[in-house]
């Protein structure tokens, strides 16, 4: 991919670290040498690699399309609570995604439990300071949002009225982190966020209480039971793309077109007025600055669920799982896992099978999942293994009238292509690889056969005006 330049002080300027040649070497570099860096990743409960604990499984694959974008976080004892867990996961797109994705990833719930902590404190006072109380949960205002950006933020409002104080006050701290995260990746300079920008579906746990913050098409399932104690999923995100009637309508208001191509008509993408690029394929996402004044927002969905005794387990992850399995697969595929420990690894594996046998001839995607077990299990062993205990092959795979994500597209011919998986184990060898990694997949065409379609087609590039030409 080329460079995105534009005549805005958004632009790399010469010598600047957005510059393309100096990118990545010199910002895994800063990466590695940042006390702050280290400091955060030996944060006590802090888990961002493959692994598992007691409660959690979390395991991210490259898949063949270059550097793993997929960034994913568990962080137990949130805020100092220990009886509340974070879970985040972030899929990166455009030329700088894997490095978006991973700044959020660390910044994101660092704003989200500093808000948090100083919304609690501040409805502490409130309720000190109220003579009638009459202080109620909607008495609260988003007024450091836009009209148009607030109304936008999801409530499920059954829920709310079950348990409203924690709801809000938590709702209130989402709000304002993901505006602060965007408005940070805006100002910084060592990361190009113009053309690149990540999804992020995120979770806050405190006890029975459950807030979901979602920008983008990454999604959250729950596994439970039902009534006839059979497990079921339910899904608790909506994937925010573009087709959906209040996203486009939103978009097209703020002159931003939302339209598909001919040889991909089930893939609605969002470009600029005049200017046939970028073709995003979301309608809400961190970055991607070029699109934020043409409908683009990161304004989060935010709902809330009291977890019951028949939920089981959360399961977050990115569009390489939801591509090719199902809600109820994904929720099969964990729920039969006999090591909870196991079970990200078991359904990022499951989903490079189909990949490969269902659509041989795309380019895999990478592939991230966090599972949340919300009961103690304590006969279950959380010692991580890597016996394969599944065998587990979709090979019919029939369409079983269930929603995928909506970003594959099938046509027919061409030939099998084997998938380079990597465990992504080791994150410091990861980052200085990174120039190797971007090689991968150069000069793969898809004009014939199955392509996984991409989040992001082409990069605007801006004419400078000849004032802006003086100026320079």
């Amino acid at each position: 991919m080329g460079s995105c330049l534009s005549g805005e002080t958004r632009s790399p300027l010469p010598g600047s670290p957005m510059g393309v040649t100096k990118g990545k070497d010199s910002i895994s570099r800063q990466r590695s040498r940042n006390p702050f860096n280290e400091q955060l990743r030996k944060t006590p409960g802090r888990m961002f690699l493959n692994g598992s604990s007691d409660v959690t499984s979390l395991f991210t694959q490259q898949g063949k399309k270059g550097t793993n974008q997929d960034a994913m976080l568990v962080w137990e004892n949130f805020g100092s609570r220990t009886d509340t867990v974070f879970c985040g996961i972030f899929d990166g797109h455009g030329p700088y995604g894997h490095l978006v994705a991973k700044r959020v990833r660390d910044f994101l719930p660092l704003k989200l439990g500093a808000n948090w902590e100083f919304d609690i404190k501040s409805d502490e006072v409130r309720r000190e300071v109220s003579l009638n109380g009459t202080d109620s949960w909607c008495s609260k205002d988003t007024s450091f949002l836009p009209p148009e950006e607030s109304s936008r933020a999801s409530i499920d409002l059954e829920e709310t009225e079950k348990h409203p104080e924690v709801f809000q006050t938590l709702k209130e701290s989402f709000l304002k982190a993901f505006k602060l995260m965007d408005r940070e990746l805006r100002m910084y300079s060592n990361i190009e966020c113009f053309c690149s920008g990540t999804t992020a579906v995120t979770l806050i746990k405190q006890g029975q209480d459950l807030v979901i913050g979602n920008v983008g098409d990454s999604r959250a399932v729950l596994g439970t039971r039902d009534e006839n104690n059979s497990l079921v999923a339910v899904q608790l995100t909506v994937d925010l793309k573009p087709n959906l009637p209040a996203e486009a309508e939103r978009i097209r208001k703020c002159n931003g077109r939302v339209f598909a191509l001919r040889d991909e008509p089930e893939v609605a993408r969002v470009w600029l007025p005049n200017n046939d690029s970028p073709g995003l394929a979301m309608a809400r996402a961190f970055g991607d600055f070029c699109l934020k004044e043409f409908g683009l927002i990161s304004v989060p969905e935010i709902s809330c669920r009291r977890i019951t005794d028949k939920d089981e387990f959360i399961i977050l992850a990115t569009d390489g799982i939801w591509d090719v399995l199902s809600n109820e697969e994904v929720v099969d595929i964990v729920g039969s896992c006999s090591t909870r420990s196991y079970a990200a690894r078991k359904l990022v594996q499951s989903a490079g099978r189909v990949w490969r046998s269902k659509y041989p001839t795309s380019k895999v995607d990478d592939c991230a999942v966090v599972c949340l077990f919300l009961d103690s299990n304590p006969n279950d062993s959380t010692a991580p293994t890597t016996e394969l205990e599944e065998n587990i092959v979709y090979e019919e795979h029939e369409d079983t009238g269930l929603d995928r994500s909506g970003t594959v597209r099938t046509s027919e011919g061409a030939g099998r292509e084997e998938c380079v998986e990597t465990s992504g184990a080791n994150e410091e060898i990861a980052l200085n690889n990174e120039e190797k990694n971007m090689k991968v997949g150069k000069g793969w065409s898809s004009l014939e056969g199955v392509s996984r379609v991409n989040t992001l087609l082409t990069l605007p590039r801006f004419v400078p005006t000849k004032d802006e030409k003086k100026a320079a």
